[in-house]
């Protein structure tokens, strides 16, 4: 039952991008206050523990969010202050989350040389 993981998958990503188009429509806060709060629910849950459980039964349907960009500075931290001590409070996030932010920042960077971006009105 392989199929089955990209169920779990699809269903658990489904129902976090459910809840933050719920917190859009119904509240006042805006798209970015909702994105800061999924990165520090992921930093919480994953610095207690309860995220990476969510994460190895739902694979990228929890690892891709934000809430797993979250878990991943979290463990990054976790892993950094257990090798280097304090110090790595300031270093473990950076060191997890650098080869996404990289990519992301190249990535983002061609597609600005490639298309011209208008702004809206």
């Amino acid at each position: 039952m392989e199929w089955l993981k990209y169920v779990w998958s699809f269903l658990v990503g489904g129902a976090l991008c459910v809840v933050a188009q719920i917190l859009i429509d119904k509240t006042k806060l805006t798209p970015a206050r909702i994105l800061v709060g999924y990165v520090t629910a992921g930093v919480i849950l994953g610095a207690i523990g309860v995220y990476q459980p969510l994460v190895d039964f739902a694979g990228a349907g929890a690892a891709t969010p934000l809430t797993g960009f979250g878990n991943l500075i979290a463990k990054g931290i976790r892993k950094a202050v257990d090798e280097r001590g304090l110090l790595g409070v300031l270093t473990g996030g950076l060191t997890a989350a650098a080869g996404g932010t990289a990519a992301a920042l190249v990535f983002g960077y061609l597609a600005a040389l490639i298309w011209r971006g208008k702004p809206k009105g």
